[in-house]
């Protein structure tokens, strides 16, 4: 391999959420932290070069992002990656992904209509259409065996909802690890077109896929491109969300023009990160093989979790996910519940893993640990998780 993952970087003191910050979630300061899902690699060092270039020119005033080389970078993956061609009109500069999908979902419903979404989600989706005051509709996804699929004829009876305006896919999925397939995209632009649904497809783990299943951008695999748009990062897979900066593709030109009034005029969103808008354009330019390597990195992480988990704690067990560093791990036939598990690895083993619930109700029984880490951190973690086990069996205290 050209790049080196092994390498462990101290991030204490840096304003870390996932590091300094790990007692706003857990309650307690020095853990082995595992959870919001930025990465503990370093950038590659071509995006690095570029940005230490900018940096000696020492001036970082006002900058845009509506030039060929942003969005040229963006079409460029897209081909190169997904074999999708992007029109440039489509692109246009966002700050976050979650601030393109709240503000999408304000220009296209009112107060009371309806979100569907397949859970268990990514948490911040509850947030932001709770403080929306739209309603949440949830597709619970099916369980088979630690498999998740699509329960169609739920699906389609919440989009049929007189109120249901917006589809919010997640692609591939955050928690489960799931890349959709060409025929589950396809039935469900199907049933959101029957039902005159647009769907919002938050694609920010698309780069870091493992399994058989190929990616799929919904511009792709929809036939009619004005009733989808994607909103996505180059963020999450080249650890730099700090830097701040998202794009959106938004074929709909009326959607689009209106998106940009709202970024400009009504929110002030004028200006772009200009180390956002380098980063995004180095790496997607210059930054391919480095990906190759991170997915094969990551890969093998999650081999070993589930290797450890069947050797050592054989009630807990991973399914391996066909995208993200999320390892999605089932401790459901544990004999605990998931407050006493989450006591024994804070407060005992002094590790932090997201407990499932933070995904929705119908996460209960699974724990979420980010392995987008050197291989060396996450051994630490799967001891420290045995070590937490293995003090709850031994442990006559109930929690």
């Amino acid at each position: 391999m050209k790049y080196n993952f092994d390498e462990r970087i101290n991030r204490l003191g840096t304003y870390c959420t996932q590091w300094d910050y790990i007692e706003d979630r857990f309650g307690e300061k020095d853990l082995l932290p595992f959870s919001i899902s930025d990465t503990d690699f370093l950038c590659p060092p071509e995006l690095l070069q570029a940005m230490e270039s900018r940096m000696q020119h020492g001036i970082f005033g006002y900058t845009r992002w509506n030039h060929s080389e942003f969005k040229g970078a963006i079409r460029h993956w897209f081909n190169k990656r997904f074999d999708c061609p992007i029109e440039e009109d489509w692109i246009v500069y966002s700050p976050t992904v979650i601030y393109s999908i709240s503000k999408l979902i304000e220009l296209l419903t009112e107060e009371g209509d309806h979100i569907v979404t397949q859970t268990p989600a990514y948490d911040a989706f509850y947030k932001l259409i709770q403080d929306n005051n739209r309603t949440l509709s949830c597709n619970a996804l099916v369980n088979h065996d630690g498999v998740y699929t699509i329960d169609f004829e739920d699906l389609e009876a919440k989009l049929s909802h007189p109120k249901a305006k917006i589809l919010l896919l997640c692609s591939p999925q955050n928690p489960t690890g799931r890349v959709w397939t060409k025929e589950e995209l396809d039935r469900i632009i199907s049933l959101c077109n029957k039902h005159d649904v647009y769907i919002i497809s938050d694609e920010i783990h698309m780069d870091i896929v493992h399994g058989s299943n190929p990616h799929i951008p919904i511009t792709k695999a929809a036939t009619d491109v004005s009733k989808v748009c994607i909103c996505t990062s180059a963020s999450k897979t080249f650890n730099t969300p700090g830097l701040s900066g998202s794009y959106n593709i938004i074929p709909d030109e009326a959607l689009r023009e209106e998106f940009l009034i709202t970024l400009k005029n009504r929110d002030g969103i004028s200006c772009a990160s200009v180390f956002g808008t380098l980063s995004t354009i180095t790496a997607y330019e210059h930054c391919n093989q480095w990906v190759d390597e991170l997915n094969a990195y990551v890969k093998e992480n999650l081999k070993l979790v589930q290797t450890f988990l069947e050797e050592n704690v054989p009630a807990a067990r991973l399914v391996m996910p066909e995208s993200t560093y999320l390892a999605w791990i089932d401790v459901s036939k544990l004999p605990y519940s998931s407050d006493e598990l989450q006591h024994a690895l804070v407060h005992h083993a002094k590790v932090a893993i997201m407990p499932g619930e933070t995904y929705g109700e119908d996460a209960k029984g699974y724990i979420r640990m980010n392995v987008g880490c050197p291989r060396e951190k996450v051994e630490e973690g799967l001891r420290r998780f045995k070590m937490g086990i293995e003090y709850l069996q031994t442990s006559t205290t109930q929690i």
